[in-house]
């Protein structure tokens, strides 16, 4: 009997009806015998062990993991990943993923600085495989002690992926990127209207810096840079969740992270800067790799990626307490680019 275990009842969602057949031992068996790129897989080479669905966002998207087992000269016990697309698998992200660890980010790169590798497509799923790595995600690690020299790691492994350049049609701008918060503030004033205002007074500011903000030099970015996108393990670091690549302005990743830094940083430890050793580090570290010339873009979206937070924060039950102190630190923040905030 293989376990099989679904906490969100992912089989019910009338949008991605495939899942039922994805969790079915049986079914998904089947098509990972037929579809798993492995060098010794063929009929009856793959044996599962277990499924565990791990994330899930109705009628969007899906995480699954399967324990296998691969019959090779020596067995090898594998846990694969299949992510899940309502509208299809992202062949993009396949492309890019496998394009990546072609050009110095597999297993084997001498700096340590790895993409998972991809492992199939399963069409009758809309899934695409890659191998599940091992390690923490740098949102644990960042805070523990050692937390700076890991900031300086990942800024270096930021610079690698923009070096890398991996071609793609998608392109994010400041102009994207400015319509996206108009679009979530929007959201969050008709939840609380007693803080239009603010947020109208916030994004007119957001406007100001965007507009301020050099034209960049674009190339190939990640877009959704941040602690829990990055896993160490030892001396091995693993950039995953490529579905936004695109091409954009570098300073988008690191001024990304750092967001998400300084907001991890006020829900832990109720202090916006108790990690600002970790944030200057990484900043330090970038700016010396890429240039002077992206450190405008690098603060602006920290800035503009604080007031992203304000929406985030009324997307889950246990952060509402912090939409006042978001508002409040991205008040600041801005005030210090724009003194008449």
């Amino acid at each position: 009997m293989i376990p099989v275990v679904d906490p969100f009842s992912i089989t019910e969602d009338p949008k991605m009806p495939f899942l039922a057949k994805a969790i079915n031992p049986a079914e998904a068996r089947d098509k990972l015998e037929q579809y798993l790129l492995h060098p010794a897989c063929g009929n009856h080479n793959v044996y599962l062990h277990a499924i565990r669905v791990i994330r899930y966002k109705p009628a969007r998207r899906c995480m699954i993991e399967y324990d296998l087992e691969i019959c090779s000269p020596q067995p090898e016990k594998v846990t694969v990943i299949g992510k899940v697309q309502a509208q299809g698998p992202r062949r993009s992200t396949y492309y890019v993923l496998n394009s990546l660890y072609n050009a110095g980010f597999g297993q084997d790169s001498q700096d340590g600085i790895c993409v998972p590798e991809t492992a199939g497509i399963i069409p009758e799923f809309n899934m695409l495989l890659q191998r599940k790595v091992s390690g923490d995600t740098a949102t644990r690690l960042l805070i523990e002690p050692g937390g700076t020299a890991l900031s300086r790691r990942i800024a270096r492994a930021a610079h690698k992926l923009h070096r890398a350049d991996i071609p793609v049609k998608r392109r994010h701008t400041m102009v994207d990127e400015l319509r996206i918060l108009h679009e979530r503030l929007s959201i969050v004033a008709r939840m609380m209207p007693d803080r239009a205002e603010r947020l109208e007074r916030i994004l007119d500011s957001c406007d100001q810096i965007g507009a301020a903000t050099p034209k960049p030099e674009l190339c190939g970015i990640h877009r959704d840079f941040y602690p829990d996108q990055v896993i160490a393990d030892g001396s091995h670091l693993y950039l995953i969740d490529f579905d936004l690549y695109c091409e954009g302005d570098p300073g988008l990743d690191i001024g990304n992270f750092l967001g998400h830094l300084i907001e991890l940083s006020l829900r832990t430890f109720n202090d916006p800067d108790a990690l600002s050793d970790r944030t200057e580090a990484m900043e330090e570290e970038f700016v010396a790799l890429s240039g002077e010339h992206t450190r405008a873009s690098v603060r602006a979206y920290s800035v503009l990626t604080l007031v992203r937070h304000i929406y985030l924060s009324t997307q889950f039950p246990e952060r509402r307490n912090f939409t006042e102190p978001l508002l409040e630190l991205c008040e600041q923040r801005l005030a210090r680019c724009i003194p008449k905030l």
